[in-house]
């Protein structure tokens, strides 16, 4: 296993060694040990399975209470995966990073607490696996605006398609009005 840093402190993109031959292939996918190692160690209580169709935007959420670490990796398809920086004692505090995953690439993101997260289906449908560090919790959860303009997300929207939304994602806050984090 591989750990690409990125752009945000402690945000990570894992990348497994997949091996392969004639019957398929075998992925190592979270290994405690080896990444602890790496400097990446969590503790998971819940696992969550997500399938989405084109065009569907999910997010951008976070819990005040419950904070959850996530683990997210694409098993079909392929989503552009964003993360917005929450914590008000972080330098990169606003800042967003947008990443690719997807069944080709095998990345795993790691979203430590204090991060908004939330994506956006470019194949035909994805299927989104992934680990958390907490429960979730429908009273401390929040959704940040996908779309506000002071955050300027390029989501890679397909052209001429509104994104797909629940009544609850239509509904998030602007970024100036957010919640943010005490870290």
């Amino acid at each position: 296993m591989k750990i690409i840093q990125t752009t945000l402190p402690g945000v990570q993109i894992i990348e497994p060694k997949t091996f392969r031959d004639e019957r398929g292939f075998f992925r190592e996918t979270w290994n405690s040990l080896k990444l602890s190692e790496l400097g990446l160690s969590a503790c998971f209580v819940q696992d969550n399975h997500c399938r989405s169709h084109q065009g569907t935007l999910r997010g951008l959420h976070y819990q005040l209470v419950n904070v959850q670490g996530k683990l997210v990796r694409v098993i079909h398809g392929a989503i552009v995966d964003v993360v917005v920086d929450l914590r008000l004692k972080s330098q990169t505090f606003g800042e967003h990073l947008v990443v690719e995953l997807n069944e080709d690439n095998n990345y795993t993101l790691w979203i430590p607490p204090g991060f908004a997260h939330g994506f956006y289906t470019v194949s035909k449908s994805a299927d989104v696996f992934y680990k958390v560090t907490d429960y979730y919790s429908p009273l401390q959860e929040r959704v940040l605006k996908w779309d506000d303009p002071a955050l300027a997300i390029n989501w890679q929207l397909i052209e001429g398609q509104a994104p797909l939304l629940s009544l609850r994602d239509q509904s998030g806050l602007a970024f100036a009005d957010a919640e943010a984090f005490d870290m």
